[in-house]
């Protein structure tokens, strides 16, 4: 009898210490679902990228940056990359939602039609925001459900809100865009000169993407950073691809046009789509410059008023050969003598372009207005076009004449740039004094 009884005690026992575990687990799985703490929502939990060129995984393509760009009709996200031309499979997009992972997208892919025969090329890929997602990052999969195993970098989606001021005013007039710059590029004069002059003209932020520069350039463009001039963009291109220094791929090899100069154009003009209301699309040497205004914004208020449905303003090239000095030398300063780089005040004679072959232009641009562009035209856009007439702008290039059999005297003689000689002088021995490429003793 009392073993039976104590037997009962025991099993009661067991009971409810059962009971207790299984209410014990009961209470905490409610706990367990819990949404993160709020200030974690907006945080993608996984492998997030913070790099400017991203490989996708399991295939030869690149991410560069992601965009919100809901213009064309179906899609919300464009992210600008360049994609192995002749290796393009199905692709899926999916979007970080808040901190949870949306469902997948199928992407389409649009190679950019200038590409030049290069086995790589600019490339965007279209995607779509699934439906009650508020989407913070993207990325790309080759099957639609297989996350864990391909193990994605996430790219963050940007241009989600306007970056424009109050009263519907730009953070920027104007935003020059520098497509590359590699190969120890050096030529610290004329690039101080040209951003300088840009300076005086108006422009509020230069963007650079660099690959390699010489020591006392990265001086210089330090200093234009620190104090956000200059927007800095790294562009390890050559990490990933072998690059091409030039147009050709027959003549120059390598993977992609000039170390990805299409690409890093494209993601210029979006990542300056809310903040600026004009980009100038142009290399480090060649200044587009107003022949009837005393500054950019002059003229481009007198040019939309007349052309209010242009996106799109051609600028023609006209090149200043750097063989040709002017023969007073008046500019041939003792100061910059030792400083590396070209002196753009010393040419003054001006080649006439040879119309009857193609003659390439450069850009002022409403980003919002454009959609691909290439190098010296918009490949895709939203409004007019319109080239601007010579005695209006046109472009001061000093480089390698064009026409090397043209004597001085067959050249046009043009003294623009002396216009501004006293304070572009003055402003550029400040700034290269300023990073100690001009001494003191220099000035003297």
């Amino acid at each position: 009898m009392d073993k039976s009884r104590h037997l009962r005690k025991a099993y009661i026992v067991l009971f409810v210490v059962t009971l207790i575990f299984i209410f014990g687990i009961s209470v905490k799985t409610p706990w367990k679902s819990i949404p993160p703490p709020r200030e974690n929502l907006d945080t993608c939990p996984f492998q997030i990228s913070d790099q400017t060129i991203t490989p996708l995984n399991n295939t030869k393509h690149l991410l560069v940056s992601a965009f919100m760009d809901q213009r064309v009709k179906g899609f919300d996200i464009r992210i600008i990359s360049i994609f192995r031309r002749d290796s393009i499979q199905t692709l899926y997009c999916l979007f970080c939602c808040a901190g949870q992972l949306s469902n997948t997208t199928p992407a389409t892919v649009l190679v950019h039609s200038d590409h030049f025969s290069f086995p790589f090329g600019a490339t965007d890929v279209m995607c779509q925001i699934p439906p009650k997602c508020e989407a913070t990052h993207v990325t790309l999969l080759t099957h639609p459900n297989d996350v864990k195993s391909l193990n994605p970098n996430w790219v963050p989606i940007r241009n989600k809100k306007t970056e424009k001021k109050e009263n519907n005013k730009f953070q920027f007039d104007f935003t020059v865009c520098i497509s590359n710059l590699f190969g120890d590029y050096n030529n610290v004069l004329q690039f101080a000169q040209t951003l300088e002059m840009y300076r005086l003209l108006g422009v509020d932020r230069v963007v650079i993407y660099n690959t390699s520069c010489g020591p006392e350039l990265n001086r210089l463009l330090k200093s234009y950073s620190d104090e956000g001039f200059v927007e800095m963009v790294p562009w390890p291109i050559n990490k990933h691809l072998k690059p091409s220094r030039g147009w050709h791929v027959t003549e120059h090899g390598g993977d992609l046009h000039y170390y990805g100069q299409l690409t890093t154009l494209n993601e210029c003009v979006y990542r300056s789509m809310n903040r600026s209301r004009y980009v100038l699309l142009n290399d480090i040497d060649e200044i587009i410059m107003p022949y009837q205004h005393d500054n950019l914004k002059s003229l481009m208020d007198m040019l939309q008023k007349q052309h209010p449905k242009t996106g799109v303003f051609l600028i023609e090239n006209h090149i200043f050969p750097k063989k040709h000095f002017e023969p007073s030398r008046r500019f041939n300063l003792p100061q910059w003598k030792k400083v590396p780089g070209i002196n753009i005040l010393e040419h003054i004679y001006r080649e006439d372009p040879q119309r009857n072959i193609y003659h390439p232009h450069k850009m002022i641009v409403q980003p919002r207005m454009v959609e691909q562009t290439s190098v010296h035209e918009v490949l895709k856009n939203f409004g007019e076009r319109y080239k601007v007439p010579l005695d209006v702008c046109r472009i001061v290039h000093v480089r390698v004449a064009l026409q090397g059999h043209l004597k001085m005297e067959q050249l046009n003689i043009d003294k623009r740039l002396w216009d501004f000689n006293e304070k572009l002088i003055s402003n550029v021995d400040k700034v290269l004094k300023k990073v100690g490429i001009l001494g003191s003793e220099q000035q003297m």
